[in-house]
């Protein structure tokens, strides 16, 4: 197991006084039992990531924001602040296996903000990212079997809550389908899609839970 520590870059951007802008980003950073130099290389991933993604704070987004605010102030105050905040959830810490997904939120005005979601398994073993497709050895067809699991579940859903999907979701999914979008959990794995891929924003992100049965892949 991993233990996970915890680092924070946040700051409030202003324009005239206006605090125009307001980003938090948090980052893990792991220490194992496993592999040193593993937990070195995915250290340095994020907060490789975690300075990147300040550094376009700080100019593109802010550049947008204070351009947003002298148009708002002038035109139909007030002008309400724009923000970023990025967190994680660890969902799975055994041995030398960690997941963990990021949810980056971001409000630029309008009605709501807007949430992505991105994830990440890895073996600390060797620092390798663990693929959907490792779960499935020898099966070059499970991409197929896993969009009808989710077909099967929606329509499920669909049943005991009428409208939380789009009406042509089988074709969604498949649209929509990306391998690098899951997690892992003690139970199994889960598959994730991003706001409005297949449902309304009033759904949020749907998740599509797949099970392990007796070390066979998860269905």
């Amino acid at each position: 197991m991993q233990k996970i520590r915890n680092n924070t870059l946040k700051d409030i951007l202003f324009y005239n006084d206006i605090a125009v802008f307001t980003y938090k980003i948090d980052y893990p950073f792991f220490l194992t039992t496993c592999s040193t130099s593993a937990a070195r290389g995915i250290n340095a991933y994020y907060a490789a990531k975690a300075e990147k993604l300040e550094q376009y704070c700080r100019t593109v987004l802010y550049d947008e924001a204070v351009e947003s605010a002298r148009y708002i102030q002038k035109n139909n105050p007030p002008f309400h602040s724009y923000e970023l905040e990025e967190v994680y959830t660890v969902t799975y810490n055994e041995r030398c296996i960690t997941s963990l997904y990021t949810e980056q939120y971001t409000y630029m005005g309008g009605a709501h903000g807007a949430t992505e979601r991105t994830s990440d398994t890895w073996d600390f073993s060797s620092g390798r990212r663990i693929e959907l497709s490792d779960f499935y050895p020898g099966n070059r067809d499970y991409p197929d079997r896993i969009k009808a699991c989710i077909e099967e579940q929606t329509a499920q859903r669909l049943k005991a809550a009428p409208s939380t999907y789009f009406d042509n979701y089988p074709e969604l999914i498949r649209q929509n389908f990306h391998k690098d979008n899951f997690y892992m959990n003690a139970d199994g794995i889960v598959l994730y899609f991003q706001q409005y891929d297949i449902a309304p924003y009033s759904s949020g992100l749907p998740e599509f839970e797949l099970h392990f049965k007796d070390s066979s892949p998860p269905v």
